[in-house]
């Protein structure tokens, strides 16, 4: 097993951990909100739906043991001291089936924690899992082409866009672009290394 329920990431600022039932008001908080959802698949969720979500959180995607499992992951702040402080968001890696060794990584934080660099903090030490410990080839994030913000957190992590898909999905009853970003292995290497 890669991640199970005892394995926490830290970064400088930020604890990446399994989600907990206590979640619940912190995950509806941010879930909730139309601006967080505006550019998802999701729409804003009742405290139930955040209830359910949470449930399928702590059940099904708090492990990553093989191809085709998804981790998602609390980000909280880090307090004074080292301990964990606010639920700010999540993060996620879905590791891919099949021989092209892929992954993908995508991340939510609540507005009032945006543009401070956050995503970027919270994502990195999930592509360096995928290249580190799944062996994965190459990872990817893609996101609604409206959502300049998410784009730029892509870059700061070493990503380059790929492709441009015009109006491929119908969501929320409008046509929406999508835009595909990615980083090799080997680019990563270099990236760390510089």
């Amino acid at each position: 097993m890669i991640i199970d329920r005892t394995r926490v990431l830290h970064t400088p600022r930020l604890v990446l951990r399994p989600f907990e039932p206590g979640d619940l008001d912190a995950l509806h908080a941010i879930r909730s909100r139309e601006d967080v959802n505006r550019y998802l698949y999701d729409r804003p969720m009742s405290r139930e739906d955040a209830a359910a979500k949470l449930s399928e959180r702590i059940e099904r995607y708090s492990t990553l043991a093989q191809p085709g499992d998804t981790l998602l992951l609390a980000v909280a702040l880090r307090a004074p001291g080292g301990e964990v402080g606010e639920l700010i968001g999540d993060v996620n890696l879905h590791w891919q089936h099949g021989e092209h060794r892929q992954a993908e990584v995508g991340y939510v934080l609540h507005p009032d924690h945006a543009g401070r660099g956050f995503a970027t903090e919270a994502t990195r030490p999930l592509i360096e899992l995928a290249f580190g410990e799944l062996g994965v080839h190459r990872v990817y994030g893609r996101l609604d082409g409206r959502n300049a913000a998410s784009a730029r957190v892509l870059e700061k992590l070493g990503m380059r866009r790929e492709a441009h898909l015009r109006e491929n999905e119908y969501v929320k009853g409008e046509w929406t672009d999508e835009v595909v970003y990615a980083v090799l292995a080997r680019e990563w290497e270099t990236a760390v290394l510089t």
